[in-house]
């Protein structure tokens, strides 16, 4: 019998980090040659509810009025300020002990269209710098290629990702950045959240409603070309350098079945393959057989390049996973847009996510013997009111109890063999909303007093949860309380 190793908790060598996005954080939107990205037209929806204010579906004509709106709020643009204040907040976050930070590379900054030759030199220096920042404070930088940054011309003269040659604009993007920093940045996510196409469409893959026929079946053609190109993408690294290590990441939307009704649960497991068929292919290198399926039922025509398939044998490395809810799908739900709905057996956050722990033991125990790669939890937290009290004070338990609760379940994970290499919560300094566009939907240790209007003193003040994170780091997760 094989000797027995067994697991008892977290790896010596696990990294524990924070997770950000450029364009959440940065600001400058305007500064070093950056040109609009697709972010910057995200508005602040104040008139609807806080689970409504997304940005779906957009259209030429909103594209149009928000590049000219003078009177709209769009937070995006100025962040934080992250772009000029860096430094201080990456030494502030590396006072909890952090190993890792994650944030994005702004495509806009590198390619101001997207289809240029030659890239933006200054976009290419801030990063530099930033980078080199990450480093020197004793953090592993985790750098994800796109994260709603696309550049907006990609989507004006050409229809985003549905355009096929956004496919090797993408790949230059991407060998410009392996080659630049193959000796700085080891991990890589090339598409954040690849599968979330039904709540970030447009943010996603660029595609304005009104430049095809079919928005569906148009979307699915922008997720095949996107596919195609992170394959393309992950054997440039490699003949880059052999070091540089390839993710695929997915928002975990694997829901339950509502009811053990064998409709019910057919439905699940039909919804829930549609949500793994990203990292199947990313990681598993081929198309499954129930994708052609669901692409014949729903009549979309998915056209194939001549070396496409021979392209997507090229696979990933590893699983990137963000984490926050649960949902429940039966046999009626499942044909909806997002084919889901709230567990009425866990409690929702304000913005009614609902709040649900073991799901994270049981997602990541699922893909692991799914895919046996490893696995890093690239985001997890939970947006909140913070309040500031008189004395300057930010008490958070909420979050703290959140956080130690899915803690926990990644420990049990382990300890059933879940190979789980790092854990990266979201937002560990404020930045503004990606669903929602605001500031007051806060997931930090690190208080940022700035306002969705980009009103305030910028101060950082810690939260309480602050000095519980560095109790967590500093004692590798031994003690959570």
């Amino acid at each position: 019998m094989a000797k027995m190793n067994p697991v008892t908790g977290f790896p010596k060598t696990f990294f524990w980090g924070g997770a950000v996005a450029a364009n959440q954080c940065e600001g400058a939107w305007q500064e070093g040659g950056k040109g609009w990205c697709v972010a910057d037209i995200n508005p602040y929806r104040g008139d609807l509810p806080p689970e409504q204010r997304t940005n779906k579906d957009i259209s030429s004509e909103d594209i149009a009025f928000a590049i000219k709106d003078t009177q709209g709020v769009y937070p995006k643009r100025q962040g934080i300020d992250f772009y000029h204040t860096y430094k201080e907040d990456l030494k502030l976050l590396a006072g909890t002990g952090m190993n890792m930070f994650r944030t994005s590379i702004n495509w806009a900054r590198i390619f101001p269209r997207g289809d240029e030759a030659v890239p933006n030199e200054k976009g290419l220096r801030f990063y530099d710098k930033l980078i080199d920042e990450i480093i020197k404070n004793g953090m592993e930088p985790l750098i994800t290629v796109s994260h709603y940054e696309m550049p907006l011309y990609l989507t004006t003269v050409y229809t985003g990702w549905y355009s096929r040659e956004v496919v090797d604009f993408f790949v230059r993007y991407c060998e410009t950045l392996f080659t630049r920093y193959q000796d700085k940045v080891r991990y890589w996510i090339l598409v954040n959240q690849i599968n979330l196409v039904c709540l970030e469409t447009f943010n996603h893959l660029g595609i304005a409603a009104d430049k095809v026929t079919n928005l569906d079946e148009a979307n699915w053609q922008g997720v095949h070309n996107e596919l195609v190109a992170c394959a393309r993408a992950a054997a440039a690294a490699r003949k880059i350098s052999q070091d540089l290590q390839i993710g695929v990441m997915l928002l975990d939307d694997i829901a339950y079945p509502a009811t053990c009704k064998p409709e019910d649960v057919l439905a699940a497991y039909r919804r829930n393959q549609m949500q793994y068929f990203f990292a199947d292919v990313l990681l598993r290198g081929k198309y499954p057989g129930y994708a052609y399926r669901f692409f014949d039922e729903h009549n979309f025509h998915i056209k194939f390049g001549e070396s496409d398939e021979t392209d997507l044998r090229n696979t990933a490395d590893f699983l990137a996973l963000s984490y926050y809810y649960t949902s429940i799908c039966d046999a009626e739900s499942v044909n909806t847009r997002r084919g889901g709905r709230d567990n009425p057996y866990v409690k929702a956050s304000g913005w009614g996510w609902g709040i649900d722990p073991v799901g994270l033991r049981t997602k990541l125990n699922m893909y692991w013997d799914r895919y046996e790669a490893p696995i890093i939890v690239a985001e997890n937290g939970l947006g909140a009111f913070d309040k500031v009290k008189a004395d300057g004070t930010i008490h958070d338990d909420y979050r703290i109890a959140f956080l130690k609760a899915h803690l926990e379940q990644i420990r049990e994970a382990l300890i059933d063999g879940v190979r789980i290499f790092g854990y990266c919560p979201w937002g560990p300094i404020d930045i503004v909303s990606c669903s929602s566009s605001e500031m007051e939907k806060r997931y930090g240790f690190v208080y940022v007093d700035i306002d969705t209007h980009g009103k305030g003193s910028k101060k950082r003040s810690l939260k309480d949860s602050y000095d519980w994170y560095r109790r967590v780091i500093t004692s590798n997760g031994e003690q959570l309380q």
